[in-house]
């Protein structure tokens, strides 16, 4: 018995070798857009900005999937330091390889209705969602604030290599890189075409404005610190910044009422990182009464479980400025996860999570080619029986 299951423990990586090999587009190489440092489009050390591109195909060759990649904030320049030397704040110290999943494969078996589209994933090195813009470099550390010249020039970069004959295009993104496509899909869409399809479909981005269990105001600070540093205001909806100001503007329940672009958001109403970075911060919980809730919502008490829904109605709240509209869609899942278009096992598969009896691979699909509208909100946890998914590992998605 017990070498039988030493030899399950020593196979199993290989196991996992094999579905990554059978499920995943391969590993798609870095490309570094050196020509942008002439426009100050850099990194926060100053490095160029990079990207992965996968070439469409076939009836794809003019349809353009633009992924933003997430991974938190800084903001001010304590935590701007602590990103600068990191795969976060340099492209000096991104893999050169990327897997491509779950929106981003190239199989037409795991991602159906985008498999052959060009595919790209913008590496995200500024920490300010790409919206910062400030001229002047920070003298004494070297830090540049060059998130939204960033966009810009990849954006622009991707038009001459065939984006300007886009007939179909995508702004998706997941968790930062989620909330960057919530506040550049106008944006976005202003660089393509007239006539082409333009939507936005944004993974996990959608943080919500509420103060933490102890009462304070933590991530409304913390956005408030992230838009003076990077000097994002003039990137951000001026609709939004004349009522609420700009601190404020960097939520999206502020501004999605004001988005033109169809916009689809993606996301579970128990957003993990969210409850534990928004609702429970390390700093509202001292002596970790939280832990066990935290990992597992199955283990909440009855008081944490209470908060925990309250979450989630304020979440759906939130989407007021996305519900009742017919260019606007949604799959809000009671899974307690964070991140769920670019994993395969999340994205389409068998026993993927699912709302109305579709997955949101099948919901994505119908609403961009306006086969069908998909706006669902799920049952309270722990009714969906089909988010048997563990959640996704915190570290790819550093704490605030």
């Amino acid at each position: 018995m017990e070498i039988s299951r030493i030899w399950q423990w020593l196979n199993l990586p290989v196991c996992v070798l094999l579905l990554v090999k059978s499920e995943g587009s391969g590993f798609v190489p870095i490309t570094y857009l050196e020509d942008a440092e002439s426009k100050g489009a850099v990194c926060l050390d100053g490095s160029p900005p990079a990207y992965h591109f996968d070439k469409g195909s076939g009836e794809g060759v003019n349809s353009w999937i633009v992924f933003l990649e997430g991974g938190g904030w800084c903001n001010d320049v304590s935590t701007c330091l602590q990103r600068k030397d990191t795969r976060l704040g340099s492209s000096k110290q991104m893999d050169t390889q990327s897997g491509f999943y779950g929106i981003l494969n190239n199989q037409q078996v795991y991602n159906p209705d985008f498999y052959n589209w060009n595919r790209i994933k913008i590496r995200y090195c500024d920490g300010s969602s790409f919206t910062g813009d400030v001229e002047e470099v920070d003298p004494i550390n070297n830090l540049h604030f060059r998130g939204a010249r960033i966009f810009e020039a990849v954006i622009k970069h991707l038009l001459a290599k065939g984006m300007e004959n886009a007939e179909n295009a995508i702004l998706s993104g997941c968790s930062a890189g989620g909330l960057a496509a919530i506040l550049n899909c106008d944006r976005f869409k202003s660089f393509l075409p007239n006539g082409a399809r333009v939507k936005c479909v944004p993974d996990a981005g959608y943080f919500i404005h509420v103060p933490d269990v102890s009462g304070t105001k933590h991530i409304e600070n913390f956005y408030k610190g992230v838009v003076e540093t990077h000097g994002s205001a003039k990137y951000l909806s001026k609709s939004c910044t004349s009522k609420y100001g700009a601190g404020l503007c960097f939520f999206p329940q502020y501004v999605a009422q004001d988005i033109a672009t169809p916009i689809f958001v993606v996301n579970a109403a128990y957003d993990s990182w969210q409850i534990r970075n928004i609702l429970v911060p390390g700093m509202a919980d001292p002596h970790g009464s939280w832990k066990n809730c935290k990992e597992n919502l199955s283990n909440c008490t009855p008081d944490e479980l209470d908060a925990v829904q309250g979450f989630r109605e304020d979440f759906i709240k939130a989407l007021s400025g996305v519900q009742n509209s017919p260019s606007k869609g949604m799959f809000i899942d009671s899974c307690y996860i964070h991140c769920q278009t670019g994993m395969q096992e999340l994205w389409f598969n068998p026993d993927a999570p699912q709302l109305a009896n579709t997955t949101i691979a099948k919901a994505v699909g119908d609403w961009f080619y306006e086969r069908k509208p998909f706006q669902h909100i799920d049952c309270a946890f722990p009714c969906n029986p089909t988010c048997g998914k563990p959640v996704l590992n915190v570290k790819a998605h550093p704490e605030i």
